[in-house]
C-alpha cells in the first residue's frame, strides 16, 4: 500500500449547503502527525481539499480537538492564514494544545460560553536511552518550537512575549485552561457565543465531547471542576451540535508533542 493511501484525514472540507461561496472545515479529534513532517503527501492533500472548495468568500472552521502534532498545526495555520477568504473559527467544545494554534488563524474566533481553550509548552515523547548531549539537543529544539507557538499567539492576541509565556506556563508549569470569558479577556478569542448544546460527559479519565473521546490523564492539570460547570451549562442549551462525517472516530488522544 502506498504512503498516500495510508494517510488518514483528520479534517473534512465541504461547501455550505445553502451558499457555495462559504466553505466549511471540520477539525474534530486528534491533529494527526501522519506524514506531515518530512513528507509532502498529507499537506498536499489538505491544500488540494481546500482548493476544491472553489472561489469561496468565507471559510468557517469548526474545531473540537485536544490537539496533537505541532507541525501539522503550524502547516494548517499557515494555509488558513494565506487563504484569501475571511476565516471564522468556531470552538465546538474544546480547542486545546496544538488545536489552539490552528484557531489563531481565524480573523474572528467565536467561542461558546460553555467551551474551553488550552495552551501550553510543547512536549516531546521519548522512548529509549539518551546521552546528555542528545537530551540538550531535544531541549533546544523544543525551545525553538515554543518560539514558533509564541509567535502565533502574539500575532492574534494583544499580549507581549512575556505575557504569552506566563499563560503557557500556567500556575503549575502545565499550561492554562481558559473558559470562554478568560479566552476573550486574554485575546485568544474574539467573541463569546450563546451557550451551545455540546454533548459532553466525563467518565474517569475519558472525556467525550460531541462524540470525540479524549484521554485527559495525559493533561496533568485538567480542570475537572471547570469542566463540570461547563457540562451542567451544556444541558441547558437548545442548539444541537453540527454533524461531522468520518471525523468522529475513536482515537488515542495526546497532547501537542514532537515526533
Amino acid at each position: 500500500m502506498s504512503r498516500k493511501a495510508q494517510a488518514k484525514k483528520f479534517w473534512q472540507f465541504r461547501n455550505a449547503a445553502n451558499d457555495p461561496s462559504i466553505g466549511e472545515l471540520y477539525l474534530y479529534g486528534e491533529i494527526s502527525d501522519a506524514t506531515w513532517w518530512g513528507d509532502e503527501v498529507t499537506p498536499k492533500q489538505f491544500i488540494e481539499d481546500l482548493k476544491s472548495l472553489g472561489d469561496i468568500k468565507t471559510l468557517n472552521v469548526y474545531i473540537n480537538s485536544y490537539g496533537g502534532d505541532v507541525f501539522a498545526a503550524h502547516a494548517i495555520h499557515s494555509q488558513l492564514k494565506r487563504h484569501k477568504a475571511k476565516v471564522n473559527v468556531y470552538i465546538d467544545g474544546v480547542a486545546a494544545s496544538a488545536a489552539s494554534i490552528i484557531a489563531m488563524a481565524g480573523d474572528t474566533i467565536y467561542i461558546p460560553a460553555n467551551a474551553m481553550m488550552m495552551v501550553h509548552h510543547p512536549l516531546s515523547g521519548m522512548l529509549g536511552y539518551f546521552y546528555a548531549r542528545e537530551l540538550r539537543q531535544i531541549a533546544d529544539e523544543l525551545d525553538k518550537i515554543a518560539e514558533s507557538i509564541i509567535a502565533a499567539y502574539m500575532e492574534k492576541t494583544t499580549l507581549d512575549r512575556e505575557a504569552i509565556l506566563e499563560v503557557m506556563d500556567g500556575d503549575d508549569g502545565e499550561g492554562t485552561w481558559m473558559t470562554a470569558q478568560e479566552a476573550v479577556d486574554l485575546g485568544f478569542a474574539d467573541e463569546i457565543e450563546e451557550r451551545k448544546n455540546v454533548a459532553a460527559s466525563l467518565l474517569g479519565d475519558i472525556l467525550n465531547v460531541n462524540g470525540v473521546e479524549f484521554d485527559i490523564s495525559q493533561f496533568k492539570n485538567f480542570p475537572r471542576d471547570k469542566f463540570r460547570a461547563v457540562a451542567v451549562a451544556q444541558h441547558q442549551a437548545q442548539a444541537q451540535p453540527k454533524p461531522v462525517e468520518d471525523i468522529n472516530q475513536k482515537k488515542e488522544e495526546k497532547p501537542m508533542e514532537i515526533k
